[in-house]
């Protein structure tokens, strides 16, 4: 019985790490390429809001996010915090321009994102996309891993020590 609520501790144990290192591995990542843009605004009153640095013609996204945002024209209902997204397309000087109706509830602000083809891109450009991938993403592999190979090195010492008391005894 002493040895049955050892094991049950470890798992338990084990199971928990597993589940509080998980969180880890789920991280939002959202990919641009290096001939992309993505300008960032606070909104804070209602009107035109013109974003530079497209290329000309170029499709470009913007999303409002706040208490309050909905519907395809970037318009307001209080209290619910959620996001909206509108395409545009970019003038021949490289800006888009969306309007927001409405404004935020007293005491809060609304965030204009737009995402676009930068004007500046070169093809074949000497820098490398960045991928995302940093050590910091890892960690619930390792704390995984570790985990796996703690449990298993617990399960071969305790076969060993089994079997040595099993001939000792016979």
């Amino acid at each position: 019985m002493k040895h049955r609520f050892t094991k049950v501790a470890a798992s338990v144990a084990i199971a928990a790490g597993l589940v509080f290192a998980a969180p880890a591995m789920a991280q939002a990542y959202t990919p641009t390429g290096p001939d992309t843009v993505t300008v960032t605004i606070t909104v804070t009153a209602p009107g035109p809001v013109p974003v530079a640095g497209f290329q000309p013609g170029a499709t470009v996204t913007f999303t409002l996010v706040g208490e309050g945002v909905t519907g395809p024209n970037l318009a307001a209902v209080k209290f619910a915090v959620s996001s909206t997204t509108v395409t545009k397309t970019a003038d021949s000087s490289g800006v888009a321009t969306a309007t927001v109706v409405g404004t935020p509830p007293a005491g809060s602000s609304w965030t204009l994102s737009a995402t676009g083809a930068r004007a500046s891109s070169e093809a074949g450009g000497g820098t490398l996309p960045s991928t995302g991938g940093d050590s910091e993403s890892l960690l619930g592999i390792w704390v995984g891993g570790g985990a796996l190979v703690l449990a298993g090195a617990t399960v071969a010492v305790a076969a060993t020590v089994r079997r040595n008391r099993q001939e000792t005894n016979a």
